[in-house]
Order: structure tokens, then sequence, then C-alpha cells
């Protein structure tokens, strides 16, 4: 009998069976008895014949139906199927198995010979496949490589749009030198990557804070100043700042001559006045330096002895402005010592940390008589060259003296004299005057009867959003959802306001919209120019980072957790609001430069709406949901909505995709309808805006999906439970959130400003009944009315001025905000100008609404001297971080009933 060594010639001719169909008998190998054939015929021991066909000349094989090589189980098979007697069906097995044996041993000296053939031919085609296999393998991970890495680039890839800025830096000489630098109290720049800056350091002898000798120089609430701000600034040629602190006040007055190739000229005054009568005599130290930009490789500065009429002066050259003078001069009052420290610094963000390095204690006239100045050249050992980056120069005198600090550009060659003195003081004058006309011009506050401290409050409150406006360049850091840590966006520059001088001297985007609400009435070429900047920070799939941190002055201010942005989280579209405002001048004249903005623009405005229709879409047709939230928070007793810019205002208190917002729904109706206005007037197709602004803008729809009978206004939707609260479960443990009751799927039924984003945005139709309802409810006190303004969450909600973790007070959770006040009233003016059965009611409300705001803005501005962040809807009393002069300046735009 065979064994199954000897059975395993047999294996090349095996017949694999075809595949089974689904549900087919599983059908039995199938053994070929070849034919015998002269040795070396390998051609035809090799061929298959067809079934059931006689190859010519040939006899068929004999086919047996096996289901194993052993005899013994081809047998047992053959009676259980019960085709022969067990002792025949095993005759016939071993003799027909025996004919096959004999075939293999008579071919056996032939496979001998062609053994090596046999192993290297005969199954050549296994390396093939192998090697196949590897190169596809090998293919794939390649692809699947270059596939992540050509997403994870995508965070940071620019859109393939021309930019919207066609005109920077040196295109625009009158605005290349300006006050660019808000987050310190006085401080010049150009509008370039590399530019040298100017700043104003000061401090007055024997005042120290925190065992330190309190040196200002960066805006800083810590340094508790009384008050400090603009009182003009056009955003173009002058600016008037007074700043008050611990016994002398100062005013930095700055102001251009343009001429040559670099921007002209400019010169600043600074002058110090004691702060009482008791204060004169008194001494104040004034420190002015010149700053280079390490990026700046071939920049020099170099400083000048001093003459009997110049109290410092230095000679340079940088990229940006070319050759420079400057110049410190005494302009009045007794100089008491004067000193210089020409240094490197370690860092643009670092300067007061180098001036620190280089203060000495200096022995005075008498043997007591001792003060502080700068130590002269200060350079380490290894620093052979000695090529200052920092020059500063230090004025002490009595109060009162003034210094004025002349820059000249070697490129003004034909200058009328140095800008100083008297020229000084008739060139500040003239654009002074300037600036009040303009101003009485744009917002009629005379002829509407506001006194004179309130035309000087509104004055102020627009200076310091102008003179608020920053150059910043750098990269941010952004992560998408394809990176496994945070890259660098591209390098950009960004021309933009900012919230607030000391707390938030950075760009951040839905703010801006609505700073830009107020310069586009001021300025609207400086607006326009703003919005350009942001719309070219846009990514290629139409994103753009919400916090603008850009360069090392900026980013050593901004807290680690707040420096990466994600690539998924929105910003509500305010600068459409600037737009929007801005549509109404389109539309009665369209200049060629309008035009051409507005076709720049387009790219931009299409792949950032589209983004927001593909990013922040909800579950059901026609709703949409902030990105961003938490849903494993067990710190938050309502997971923040940073990306909706009302931060903690409380949503659905269990984050899911089922979650309906209505603020972004209503964000996204106003942009629908925008974008139609904006393609009919550069003669694009709105047909698809016009399409979705109908849709959105539908009241029936929007009262479908947002309108809660339980509380019988407009709300958020989704897994909400207010049965909740922040609680510690050990004595020394953090607070953690603790839920009560189960989430249902229902509306969040508090009231707040999400509540009336229909009104606030314009969406409710002037005939609906629900208007009517709105109304009555924004003037109730148990909800949003104060005497002050509309606070932001109702008193009867179950949030209400709670906090949010332990160590989060509560911001949006009752505080009265400005910017939301300024869209209720801008509101309430559209209805109280358009027919519909509610319009005396908007009038009434308009004017109340209008009228609280104004009068405790301007009231806490004179009693603290600042504007502020919000307001306690409980006294009126100014909060968070002052002075904020960014949204909060939209009183000025009620004031003057300019929406």
């Amino acid at each position: 009998m065979a064994t199954r060594g000897q059975c395993c010639h047999l294996c090349v001719a095996i017949r694999l069976p075809s595949r089974r169909r689904h549900g087919e008998a599983r059908r039995p190998l199938q053994l070929i008895r070849r034919p015998r054939t002269a040795r070396g015929a390998r051609g035809n021991v090799n061929k298959h014949y067809p079934r059931g066909r006689q190859a010519s000349g040939q006899k068929m094989p004999h086919i047996i139906t096996v289901s194993s090589t052993d005899p013994d189980d081809m047998a047992r098979q053959r009676r259980a199927r019960g085709h022969m007697p067990a002792s025949d069906s095993l005759q016939q097995d071993l003799t027909m198995l025996d004919d096959a044996r004999g075939f293999c041993n008579s071919d056996r000296s032939s496979r001998r010979e062609g053994k090596r053939r046999h192993r290297s031919g005969g199954h050549g085609w296994c390396p093939t496949l192998l090697y196949m296999s590897f190169a596809g393998i090998v293919i794939l991970a390649v692809a699947y490589f270059l596939y992540i890495g050509y997403m994870e680039t995508r965070i940071n890839t620019p859109i393939s749009a021309a930019k919207v800025v066609v005109k920077s830096g040196l295109e625009s000489p009158e605005r290349y030198w300006g006050t660019y630098r808000p987050g310190v109290y006085f401080g010049t720049r150009v509008r370039h990557p590399t530019s040298i800056v100017t700043g104003l350091m000061w401090f007055v002898p024997g005042h120290f804070q925190n065992n330190m000798l309190a040196v200002r120089h960066w805006c800083d609430q810590a340094d508790d100043l009384p008050k400090y701000g603009w009182e003009v600034h056009d955003g173009r040629n002058v600016g008037i700042q007074k700043i008050i602190d611990k016994n002398v006040i100062l005013q930095t007055s700055f102001v251009k001559r343009l001429g040559g190739q670099h921007g002209g000229d400019w010169s600043a005054r600074i002058s110090a006045v004691p702060k009482t009568k008791r204060h004169v005599g008194g001494q104040a130290s004034l420190l002015y330096y010149v700053a280079l930009d390490p990026d700046d490789k071939e920049a020099m500065i170099q400083p000048m002895i001093g003459t009997s009429q110049s109290l410092g002066s230095l000679r340079g050259i940088s990229d940006s402005v070319g050759g420079f003078r400057l110049h410190v001069l005494n302009a009045s009052g007794t100089i008491v010592n004067h000193h210089l420290l020409s240094t490197k610094h370690m860092g643009l963000h670092m300067l007061k940390e180098t001036v620190y390095k280089g203060l000495r204690v200096f022995q005075g006239k008498s043997e007591k008589d001792k003060y502080i100045g700068l130590a002269g050249e200060m350079f380490s050992h290894e620093d052979t060259l000695r090529q200052p980056n920092f020059v500063v120069f230090q004025v002490t005198g009595e109060l009162p003296f003034e210094v004025d600090i002349v820059y000249e550009s070697d490129s003004f060659l034909r200058r009328p004299g140095m800008l100083m003195g008297e020229a000084l003081s008739e060139q500040l004058s003239l654009y002074e005057k300037k600036f009040h006309s303009d101003f009485e011009e744009k917002f009629s506050m005379e002829a509407k009867g506001f006194s004179e401290e309130e035309i000087g409050f509104a004055k102020a409150a627009l200076s310091n959003m102008i003179g608020g406006i920053g150059y910043f360049y750098g990269a941010s850091r952004v992560l998408g959802e394809h990176n496994s840590d945070p890259v660098p966006y591209w390098k950009a520059p960004l021309y933009t306001a900012v919230p607030s001088r000391s707390f938030f001297p950075r760009g951040f985007l839905w703010d801006e919209g609505f700073h830009n609400l107020l310069i586009s009435k001021w300025d609207r070429e400086i607006s326009q120019d703003i919005l350009g900047h942001w719309f070219d920070l846009m990514n290629w799939d139409g994103w753009i980072p919400r916090e603008q941190i850009l360069g090392v002055e900026a980013r050593a201010r901004v807290p680690d957790e707040f420096v990466v942005q994600r690539g998924k989280n929105a910003n509500p579209p305010t600068l459409l609001l600037t737009l929007h405002s801005m549509m109404a001048g389109f539309k009665r004249e369209l200049s060629d430069d309008d035009y051409e903005y507005l076709s720049h623009l387009w790219p931009r405005l299409r792949a950032w709406y589209n983004w927001f229709n593909t990013t922040q879409l909800g579950e059901m047709p026609g709703t949409y949901r902030w990105r961003g939230r938490d849903p494993k928070t067990l710190r938050e007793l309502n997971p923040k909505t940073l990306t909706s810019g009302l931060d903690d205002y409380p949503r659905a208190s269990h984050p899911t995709a089922d979650e309906r917002h209505l603020d972004l729904r209503c964000w996204m109706t106003l942009a629908s309808g925008l974008m139609a206005d904006i393609a009919r007037l550069i003669e694009k197709d709105p047909t698809r805006f016009d399409d979705a602004y109908k849709y959105l803008s539908d009241n029936n729809v929007l009262d479908a999906l947002h309108w809660s009978y339980a509380a019988n206004g407009y709300m958020d939707f989704g897994l909400h439970t207010d049965d909740l609260e922040l609680r510690k479960l050990a004595p020394n443990a953090e607070m953690k959130r603790i839920v009560h009751g189960d989430p249902k799927l229902k509306f969040v039924d508090s009231f707040g400003y999400v509540s009336f984003f229909p009104l606030f945005l314009q969406i409710i139709d002037p005939y609906s009944a629900k208007l009517g309802k709105v109304l009555e409810d924004l003037r109730r006190q148990d909800l949003l009315w104060t005497p002050y303004g509309l606070r932001s969450l109702a008193k009867n909600s179950p949030i209400y001025n709670k906090r949010n973790t332990e160590h989060d007070p509560p911001y949006w959770r009752g505080a009265i905000w400005i910017n939301m006040n300024y869209l209720a009233v801008r509101a309430l003016h559209h209805y109280s100008n358009v027919d519909g059965p509610h319009q005396e009611l908007a009038r009434e409300i308009y004017v109340s609404l209008r009228e609280n705001v104004v009068k405790n803005v301007v009231r806490e501005y004179k009693r603290t001297g600042y504007i502020w962040e919000h307001y306690s809807d409980k006294t009126g009393r100014g909060e968070g971080c002052r002075p904020f002069t960014g949204w909060s300046a939209l009183v000025v735009l009620m004031m003057g009933e300019t929406f």
C-alpha cells in the first residue's frame, strides 16, 4: 500500500474545485490519472484536458473522486455512499491506485533529471508572487504615509486665492509709521515684519512695587494706574494720550510728517506734570528706547554723544526704514540728570528686564544724594564687537518738564526743519482740530444735545479703539485633526485692533467684527485693510484661527493653554457684521476700488461660508452646532462653548451631536443674505445664497427647530438637565460636577442673550406675533432687563451667576456686555423704522435701552477713568479687565445712532 510520502507526486495532478456559490455542497477534490508518455514528454504530462471532451489521438484520463490521499479513507467513503460492496470497492480502489503509482514510478527518472529545473522553473511563480505582494504592501504603506503627511500639512496650507490686501507696508506710506504696539503704554513701529521698535518706560524715584522699582512699560492691570488712554487718535497722523500714575501725570503726543521713501518723520512730546500741587518739584525719570528686531541681521544702531541741546541721539539703519536718526531734546523744564544704556536686549519681550539689569545707583551732588540711573555700555566679556541692538536714553527732571523725541528718515531730503518745539506744537494743534471737526461730522453729538463731558468720553472711546490698532507678525500654533502635535501656521502680518491693551493685546476673530463696526464709520479704508489682513489668514478649506498670537511680545503674555488653535473650532463670523454695515454705502455708490476689494474678498468669503456649512452643521437639516465642547468634563458645571464667543453661557448640559445652537443658525442666516447681496454687486450668481437665506430666514422653520412652547421663547436644544451642581466630595478635594437627574433631549429653557438672537440679527418677521412676545420679554425685569442694560442670563435661570468651575467665576451668566446690547439697540432701531404692528413698542424699548446703556457706561468712565469689559447687572459697576475699549466702545455708535 502506498504511503503518504509515496503519493505526494499526485499533488501535481490535483485539480482544485471551482469556487462554490453560497449554499452549494462542497465538491470533493479530483485525482487525475494521466496516461503514460515517453520520457521527456513533459508537455503532454502537464497538458490539461477539458471535461467531457477527448483530445484527438489521446486517451482521456480516468478520474477518481477522493476526499483523502489515504486508500482506506477512499474506500470508506465509497462504502458510505453505497456505490458497491466493501470488498469490491476496496479492490477496485487499490487497483486504480496501483495504476496511478505505476504512472508515478515510470516518470520518476524524468522527474529526477528535471528536479533542478522543476524547483526553479516549475514553481517560479512563488517568489514572483511574494515579490509582487511585498511591493504592493510597500506601495500601500508609502501611499498611506504620504497621505497622512499631506493631510498634516493642510492645516497650515494657505487658500489658493489672490490676497485681499493689495497695498501693504510702504505702499500705504501715510500709515507706515504708527503707534502699532498697543500692549505698551506708548510705543511706535512700522508695518514691516522686522521693524525697529521704539517706546517709553518711566518710574517715579522711591516708588517700589512688589519689592522692585516700579518701572512702567507694558500696559498692566497690576500697575493699578488710576487712568490711562488715548484722548485723540485718528489712526493716521496724530495721537494724544493721558497717563495718570503715582505723583505724576504724563501726556504722550505723537504726530507724523510725510516725506522721503520710508514713511517720513515723526515726533513725540512727553510731558510730565505733577499730579497735585504738593507734587510740584518732585521727580520723574523717563526712559525712551530704540530696539532692533533680531531677525534683521543687517540692522545697526549707534548712540552719539549728547550736546547742550540734545540729551541723547543715535544713528541707525535697518531693512524696514533705511537710514535714520533719533534725538531726545529738552523741550521745557529742569533736567536733573540724564543717562544712557547701550547693550544687547534679551528679546523684544524682555526689554524691561534688560533695563533692570542696566540700572545702577549713582552718587548725587551731596553724600546723601543718591539716585538710580542707567549704566552706559553693558556687554558681556565674550562680546568683542560691542555692537548694541538696544539703546535707552534716561532723562530725569523736576516736575513739570517736557521732552521731545524727534525721529528723522535719511530719505527725507527736503524737510522744512526739525519737527520740534513750536513746529511740533503747531503740527499737533492742526491735526487735533481736524480730529474734533471730523468727529462731529461723523457722529453729530453736539447736534444730539450731549454735554461736553459726554462728547469727551465718546472721543476717548473712539480714540482708544483706533489707538488700539496694532501690527503683528509671526505664526500661530495650530492643530488639525490629522496632526498629533501642534504645528506652526505660515508667517504672516496682521493689522488689527485689540480688545484690551492690558489684558488682550492681540487679535481676536469674533471681537474684530464688532471693532470694525465703529472703525468703519470713522475710516472705512482702515477697516477694509484690517478685514483684508484677517481674511488673508485663511487656510485652504476656509478656516481662520480665532485667536492670533503673533510675535514674541504677544506670545509672552498668553498662558500655554490658550496658544494652540484647533482646526475644527469656529468663532462667530462677525467680520460679516462689518461688511453688512458697509453694504448701504456700497449699494449707494460702488467705486472701482470697492468693486476690486469685494472681488478679491469673494473667494475667501465663499470658502469661509462653505467651511461653516460643512464643519458646523447639526444632525437635522437646517440646524447648526458649535464644535469644541467637552462631553467628558467633570470639573465644569456646564461645558464651555468657547467657539461661540459666549464662553460659559449655558448650553445643553451633556454635549452631543444632537445639539441645535440657535445663535450659530442666526449667524448663518445673516451670512447667507450678505453673500447674496455681495454676489449681486460683483456680478456673481446669487442663487445658491438666496435659496439658503430664504430657507434659514423662514420663521416657520425657525420656530419648528427652536421655539420652546414650554418656555414660550427661542431656545437651544440638546441633551440636558438642570439637576446638577458643583460639589467637593472630600474636604480638600477639587469641586466636581454632580448630576442628580437623567438628561433628556429637550429645549434648554433658560432665557439669555442666545434666546434673543433672532431679534438681535433681525430675522423675526416684523409682522410676526412672536416678535411682540420677544419684545415684551426683552423688557421683563425678571429676565434680562436692568437699569444699566440687558444682562446676559435671566435671573430665573438655574445657572444664573453660578461659577462654572471652582476657579472660574461666572462670565456670561448675568453680566452686562456692551456688544450684545449694541446688537439689541441696533435691532430695536431697525424694527422701530419698518412697518409692522410692533413698531411703536420697538421704538419705546429702543429709547429706554439706549439711554440706560449710555448713561451707565459714561457714569462708570467718569467714576473709574476706564471703559470696562462688562458691567454688573446689580449695580452697573464696571467689571472684568480695564481698559476694555474693544467692543465696549460701541457705545459711541449708540450715542450717535449710527447703525
